[in-house]
Order: C-alpha cells, then sequence, then structure tokens
C-alpha cells in the first residue's frame, strides 16, 4: 500500500496545485516542530519533560502526515474523480440499451402487421397507402429515420425518406436476416442508407398471412446520430473537461460528444477495472472510466458496445467553485463532520492530527500559568510552540474545510446527475408507452371489430389473440384491454395468463377516462390516467395509457380505445435500483408536485406516502436540477433533485403534463447534537492592553459556547479517546474513569464528568474528538468532559462580571462572565469550588435555569 500511494504522489500531485501546498507546509511545519523540540532539550527544565514527551509524539505524528497524509489526499481526489465520469459512463450504456431494447420488441411486432404483409406478398399493391400507413408509425416512434419494406431479393418496394431514394440493396444482412427467425440487429456502413457513415438498423422478416412463406423484410433505421446528441446535450460536462463516449466492441468510437476532440472512428484506450493508470491519447494523458452493458430484460445491447468518459489529468483537479460550507448552517456543519471517519477518512485524519497539535499547545499554556518571570525559559519554549502550534491550526483548518468542500462538493454532484439521469430514464421509458397505445389503436383488425354492428365471438377471440402476442412482445404492460364506445371492456389479457381475461371482460371503464377519450382530435392524440390505485392493476397505482380507435372508413368516428396498464411497480423500481448501480447509503424517489412518492427504494417509504422536501424544490421549472446537504429521516445527506422535462415532443409538445421530480439522498451518517465533531475554528478574542493582575482562564467549547476554568485550577487536557466506560453507582453525568500519569508517580485514575450533561441536562452524544479537561481542588482531581478545546487566553479584571446567581449562598455552576471587549464574545466561567462540593454530596451540578424546572 505504502508503495502504491507513494507512486499515486508522483503521478498526480503535480496536477493537485491545493494538494501541493499543504505538502510544503506539512514539510516546513515538520521542520520547525524539530528545531523546538532540539531548543526545548538544549534548555532542559523538569517542566519541559512531558512536554517533550507530547511533542516527540506530534513531531512522529507529523512524519506521518507527511509521507501518507498526502498520499491520501490524493488517492481521494482521483476515486471522486474516477466516481464522477464512472457515473457517467454507465449511463452511456445503460440509457443506449433501454433505447434499443424498445427497438428490437418495435421491429418484431410490425413484421407481423397485416396490412404490410399483404403488400409485400403481392396480396394487394397500393404503395401509397402502405407508405402513409408507415409514415403514421414514423409520427408516432420519431426514433426511426427510415423504414423500409423490402422483397426476398432486396428489392425496395416502399421507404419513408424522400431524400435519399434507395432501389435495391446487397447488403449480407438481407440473407442474414431471410434466414432468422428473430430480428437482426447491424451497425456499420450499408447501402441501404448510402449518406450515412454508418447506420443502426433493426430488420425482420416478413411472412404470408396465409402460408407464412419468407416474402420480404422490414427495415426500421434507428436514428443513431440525432439520439446520441441528445443524450450528450442533456449530461454533458458544462465545464467540458470531461468528453462522453460510445464505443464499440474494438473500442473504437462510434459516438462522440465532441468530434473534434475526439473524432469518430478514432481508437481510444479503455479502463473496464476502474484503474488509476493514466492512459495515453493523442499526445494527452487522461483519467478513463469504461463500462460495458449490464442488459436490460435480458438485451444486452449490440454486441461490445461500451460508455466511457475521459478526462485529462491536467485539468482533472482544478480548484473549483464549491461553497458549499459558507451556506450550511454551523450546527448541520458540524454534525456532519463528525461522521468523518466513514466518509472521508483522509479528513478524519487531518481532524485528527489538529486535536493533538492544539492539545500540545494548551497544555504547555497552561503550564505557565501564573509563573511568572519564573518560567522564563519555558516560556520561551512554549511562546515557539504556540506560534507554531497557530501555524499548524491554521493550516488544518484550511486543509479540513478544503477537502470537506472537495468530498461534500463530489457528493452534491453525484446526487444531482443521479437524479437528472433517473428522471431521463422515466421520461425515455413513458414515451415509448405513448406511442404503443396510439399505434395499437390503428390495428386494423381492431378497427374492423369495433366498427361492426356485432361483435361476434369469432370477432373478439382475433382481437384477444391480438393484445395476446403484442403483450407478449412487450412485457411492461400486465394488461391491454379494448372497449366499445360505451366504455365496456370487449377483449383483455393479462400478462402471464392465456385466453381471455374474464376479471375485466364485461366491466366499464370510469366515465371521466372514457369522455377524455372520446374527445381526442386526432390519431395523434393520447389520454392518460393519472397515478393512483386501478382495479386494472390489482389496486395498485400506475398509469394507463388510452388511444381512440377510429372508424376504418372515417377516422373522425371513435368506435371504441384501447387501454394499455404500466406495469409501473417493477419496472420504476428497475429504474431506480439501476440508475443507483448498488451504491451504499443511497436512496432514490419519484415523487409528484405534491412530493406523493410515484416510486422507491427505501421499503419505510412506500408508494403513495408522502416525502418531505422543500416546497421550492417542487416549485422548480421544468428540467432544473438542485443539490444540498439537509436531514433525511434522522441522518445527515446531500440530497439531488430534478424536475422531468419530458424526451423528443413527449411531455413537450404533445399536450401532455405530468411532472415528476427525481430524488436522491447520499447517507453520511446519524443526526448529533451541537459540538459533536470537536473541530472549531478558533474563536477570534480582542487583547487589549492587560491590566496589571490579569488572570489566566483555560477555555474549552461546549454546545457551541465558550467556558472558563481559573487556569490554575487545571493540570491538562486528555484525549476522550483514552476514557474508560464505567457503570459503578448508576451516578448521572459521571460517565467512566481516566488514568493520569506524571513524572515520578504512581498511575492514578480519575472520574469523569459530563460538563454537557450539567449544562443542558441531558447527556452528551458520543463522538470522536471530544476532550477531557483534568480540574484539581486541593488534593483532588477529576476530569470534565468537554467538546473541544479553545486556548488559555488573559483577561483584565474589569471585563469579569459576577453572574446574580453567583451570591447566592450556595454558589452556582457558573460564577461569572467575561466579556471580549473587542469582539463580543460572552465565556461562562465555572466555579470549581461549587462543582466540587455539590459532587461531594452526590449532586450532579447544573445550570441555575435548569434547577428552577427541576423545583417546579
Amino acid at each position: 500500500m505504502p508503495n502504491t500511494l507513494a507512486h499515486q504522489n508522483d503521478v498526480f500531485l503535480p496536477y493537485m496545485r491545493d494538494v501541493t501546498r499543504s505538502e510544503q507546509s506539512l514539510r516546513e511545519l515538520n521542520l520547525m516542530w524539530r528545531t523546538i523540540e532540539s531548543f526545548a532539550k538544549m534548555n532542559y527544565l523538569a517542566e519541559t519533560k512531558s512536554i517533550l514527551e507530547t511533542m516527540a509524539a506530534t513531531r512522529a505524528g507529523f512524519d506521518q502526515l507527511e509521507h501518507e497524509l498526502v498520499a491520501s489526499l490524493v488517492h481521494e481526489k482521483v476515486a471522486n474523480v474516477l466516481m464522477e465520469i464512472g457515473t457517467k459512463a454507465h449511463y452511456v450504456i445503460d440509457i443506449v440499451v433501454r433505447n434499443l431494447y424498445e427497438r428490437t420488441a418495435d421491429v418484431g411486432f410490425l413484421a407481423t402487421d397485416r396490412d404490410l404483409c399483404e403488400f409485400v406478398s403481392g396480396m394487394q399493391g397500393d404503395a401509397d397507402v402502405i407508405r402513409e400507413r408507415l409514415l403514421a408509425y414514423r409520427r408516432k416512434y420519431t426514433v426511426y429515420d427510415e423504414i423500409m419494406l423490402l422483397d426476398r431479393d432486396g428489392n425496395v418496394l416502399v421507404q419513408i425518406d424522400e431524400h435519399t431514394e434507395v432501389e435495391g440493396s446487397i447488403d449480407p444482412l438481407i440473407g442474414q436476416t431471410l434466414a432468422s427467425k428473430g430480428y437482426v440487429e447491424t451497425f456499420r456502413a450499408t447501402d441501404l442508407r448510402p449518406n450515412k457513415q454508418e447506420a443502426l438498423i433493426y430488420s425482420q422478416r416478413m411472412l404470408h398471412p396465409v402460408t407464412q412463406e419468407v416474402v420480404g423484410i422490414l427495415c426500421l433505421c434507428f436514428d443513431f446520430e440525432k439520439e446520441m446528441r441528445g443524450i450528450f446535450d442533456s449530461h454533458r460536462d458544462p465545464e467540458e473537461r470531461s468528453i462522453m463516449l460510445l464505443l464499440d466492441r474494438d473500442n473504437r468510437v462510434i459516438a462522440s460528444a465532441d468530434p473534434l476532440w475526439v473524432p469518430l472512428g478514432a481508437a481510444v484506450p479503455v479502463n473496464r477495472s476502474g484503474s488509476r493508470r493514466l492512459m495515453m491519447f493523442g499526445g494527452r494523458k487522461y483519467l478513463v472510466q469504461t463500462f460495458s452493458a449490464e442488459g436490460y430484460q435480458g438485451y444486452m445491447g449490440p454486441p461490445g458496445w461500451q460508455g466511457q468518459v475521459m478526462v485529462p489529468v491536467e485539468v482533472a483537479f482544478l480548484e473549483g467553485g464549491d461553497r458549499t460550507l459558507m451556506s450550511l448552517d454551523s450546527a448541520l456543519a458540524d454534525g456532519l463532520l463528525s461522521h468523518a471517519q466513514s466518509f472521508s477518512p483522509p479528513l478524519y485524519k487531518i481532524m485528527q492530527a489538529a486535536e493533538t497539535i492544539q492539545r500540545v499547545v494548551w497544555n504547555g499554556q497552561v503550564m505557565t500559568a501564573g509563573r511568572g518571570e519564573s518560567g522564563h525559559q519555558l516560556k520561551s519554549v512554549l511562546g515557539q510552540i504556540s506560534e507554531t502550534g497557530s501555524r499548524s491550526n491554521e493550516l488544518f483548518s484550511q486543509s479540513i474545510s478544503d477537502l470537506y468542500e472537495t468530498v461534500l462538493g463530489s457528493s452534491l454532484r453525484g446526487t444531482e446527475f443521479m437524479s437528472h439521469l433517473l428522471v431521463d430514464l422515466l421520461d425515455r421509458n413513458l414515451y415509448e408507452r405513448s406511442n404503443d397505445c396510439r399505434w395499437w389503436a390503428l390495428t386494423p383488425a381492431l378497427r374492423n371489430t369495433l366498427a361492426a354492428p356485432v361483435q361476434t365471438d369469432a370477432m373478439l377471440r382475433q382481437v384477444t389473440g391480438i393484445l395476446a402476442y403484442i403483450n407478449s412482445l412487450y412485457t411492461v404492460y400486465t394488461r391491454l384491454f379494448v372497449y366499445d364506445r360505451s366504455g365496456r371492456i370487449l377483449a383483455s389479457t393479462k400478462l402471464g395468463n392465456s385466453g381471455v381475461d374474464n376479471a375485466v371482460v364485461g366491466t366499464t371503464i370510469e366515465h371521466a377516462t372514457l369522455e377524455a377519450v372520446l374527445s381526442l382530435a386526432t390519431e395523434q392524440d393520447y389520454h392518460v390516467t393519472p397515478f393512483v390505485p386501478t382495479p386494472l392493476y390489482d389496486n395498485l397505482p400506475t398509469y394507463v395509457y388510452h388511444a381512440a380507435i377510429r372508424h376504418p372508413d372515417n377516422p373522425k368516428t371513435i368506435v371504441g380505445g384501447i387501454g394499455i396498464v404500466f406495469d409501473a411497480a417493477p419496472e420504476f423500481s428497475a429504474m431506480l435500483h439501476g440508475g443507483l448501480n448498488g451504491k451504499v447509503g443511497t436512496t432514490a424517489f419519484f415523487v409528484d408536485r405534491e412530493g406523493r412518492i410515484i416510486a422507491s427504494t427505501d421499503p419505510a417509504r412506500p408508494v403513495g406516502s408522502h416525502l418531505g422536501i422543500d416546497s421550492a424544490i417542487r416549485r422548480q421549472q421544468n428540467g432544473c436540477s438542485t443539490s444540498r446537504i439537509t436531514v433525511h429521516d434522522g441522518n445527515y445527506a446531500s440530497m439531488g433533485c430534478t424536475v422531468s422535462n419530458g424526451y423528443r415532443e413527449f411531455k413537450v409538445s404533445d399536450g401532455y403534463r405530468d411532472d415528476v421530480i427525481a430524488v436522491v439522498f447520499e447517507s453520511f451518517g446519524e443526526v448529533r447534537g451541537r459540538g459533536a465533531s470537536g473541530n472549531r475554528a478558533v474563536a477570534m478574542l480582542s487583547r487589549p492592553p492587560l491590566e496589571r493582575g490579569g488572570r489566566q482562564f483555560a477555555t474549552c467549547y461546549v454546545d457551541g459556547n465558550l467556558f472558563a476554568v481559573p487556569a490554575e485550577q487545571v493540570l491538562e487536557a486528555l484525549p476522550g479517546s483514552d476514557l474508560l466506560p464505567m457503570s459503578m453507582g448508576r451516578f448521572d453525568g459521571r460517565i467512566g474513569m481516566l488514568a493520569v500519569e506524571h513524572e515520578n508517580e504512581d498511575t492514578k485514575f480519575i472520574w469523569v464528568f459530563d460538563l454537557g450533561h450539567m449544562v443542558r441536562g441531558q447527556p452528551s452524544e458520543t463522538a470522536a474528538g471530544r476532550q477531557v479537561i483534568v480540574v484539581r481542588h486541593g488534593e483532588q482531581s477529576i476530569g470534565l468532559l468537554v467538546d473541544a478545546l479553545h486556548g488559555v487566553p488573559e483577561f483584565g479584571d474589569r471585563q469579569i462580571t459576577p453572574t446574580p446567581f453567583a451570591r447566592d449562598a450556595g454558589g452556582a455552576l457558573v460564577s461569572d462572565v467575561i466579556k471580549d471587549e473587542g469582539g463580543g464574545l460572552l465565556i461562562q466561567v465555572l466555579d470549581v469550588d461549587y462543582l466540587y462540593r455539590t459532587l461531594k454530596a452526590g449532586d450532579l451540578p447544573c445550570m441555575p435555569e435548569l434547577m428552577a424546572q427541576e423545583a417546579a
């Protein structure tokens, strides 16, 4: 591992200016600590022994930091970049495969269309009528730019692209399609599309309606270039630092977000293993992520196709403008930071180092409190420690802030992009549903049956057979049904069942739905029921898509309708889980504008319940995305949200409106109280000229407030992690014991009490980074658990004011208040005499307001 980290340093550090600055500062500080240690040894005093021991540990810590911390920071930054470009690479191939899966079903169904088969068989010869039928199909399925019918010899019988006329083809796909029972998928140059460098064609043989002999071929030509432009334009890097690509099995570029940067046909290096190795292309070094298809509904996409994103290393780590921390509530930022050990180990390591250095300086200042000139040599050492410690704290504070911004910014970008991906998947999927219902409504057998004065059993059996065949190809529907003008269901299928679906045949659709279908003006129009429970879906919520079935001789006359029931539960669940791609600690939802859940990956939040998100997010414009740090289900989390924006004409220009919001949460850990992280920016105390007789106080944080203890009554501070929990005596506020070791003395164990419990009346939450201040009273010592250390400042008498409660006969936990003249801070001074006296009596000291509440 060390060798690996060292190698990463050599490779990536030249491109990380912020980390390079930290490395230089660490190196300088390490040298300074070594110099101070040497000076302290030359001016050895008995009092410096304990400091020297601590300094030795600190210097060793700096050695470790210098060699490992920077490498960890490099590792974290590289991991973040790979995660971000990997998410996009996975999306590229996933969205393509999902789209092309629909094409495989389309060609299989359209190749069995009776009117088309009769024409190719020579049973009827009106090419204009057939061309219009193909154009009607294209008006609904706008993903195709050409549809062709060919005979067995490759002669083109009908095509819809008037700008590129083709008489015939000698392409090998003709023979391959004629010999295949299923569809054939072809992507390459072909004489069927002479004006295209490469074409993606789905072909299927067609059979004679009576003899079932092979008579010709249907070719659906997918508008590949336009589709890929849409994907890239929607999800490209706004800063244009990275590029999205689609590759074939030979690692050759078949679609590029920027062909001037990475041209079509170029062979590029790939990284399917997630390696951190830099890869060379066109004279530049890149970080690369490559993903193959995982498949959708058993379809794996064209063989060998891959999604890839590449980012040049020289721009991969440019310092962005993230200012997430500035907008965060301090309590939220502090509590979230307490989970650094789990979500960012390097960040946690810096925080630990900062706490160690601060404790060294704080203990040294406590040791010299009240020594006057007799401690001159010691003060000289400690003055250097204090100055260097301040520089160390400044470095650590900046490092913590920078890395914190990096981690949070990466998470926010990740959740926001994921929400964009998810809502895009939803719109693209439901686009197909709107196409299907409208096209199937044009099926001649359905139109003839519903236009007949009487629907015979033979007619209805034929209709049921057609619906069953369609349903076997399009398994995203649980039920397809046909109804007459009165709304009575005449035929229906249910996925997985054969024969007549007796559960709904003879029942009537809702009156409002029937009215909407009967009012549809053209064959391009459709109606979708709201996402509510319906008997057609076992009383679960879903969308049901409807289209009007029109009289074959008079299209303005509506003779009934077709309804298709979308299998919402598994389909939406697959979208959400597929988008998350197994990311731990992450949940995703589809919700409507009211926050009602349409789909969820969280079992505790079922469909139909409400998700509490800000009304401002729910009111966002279509296509807008946002992200923020928030609290979700008692956990700190980054949240990304995107409002649906439609796909092609769906929800854009077709008159249908049903906004859906994708919401993604990445959890960092449970909510903790203020001060949980132990990380505090040093409060700026003004330093006016001291009056003669100024006093020193050891200051600390509890719940974000400053408390002080007279410095002469403090021995030292020790890490809270050394605390030994004890269950003896059941004394409220007594939380354990701590070993105190001093030179030429036996190890002593002292009781430790929770100062936060005394202040607020509730126990402090367990968290890393807390400190224990050892306070003495005569010959006795106890420990006080606090959130963090602050300093050992001096104050003049005129800055110290007794509290009203201090005049009480029994005293008070806070005897005085110190007002910082420049900054306006109030520091509460603890009465150590009262503290000991109350504890000795068997009671836990508390604030006056808590005493009043208990008395009441």
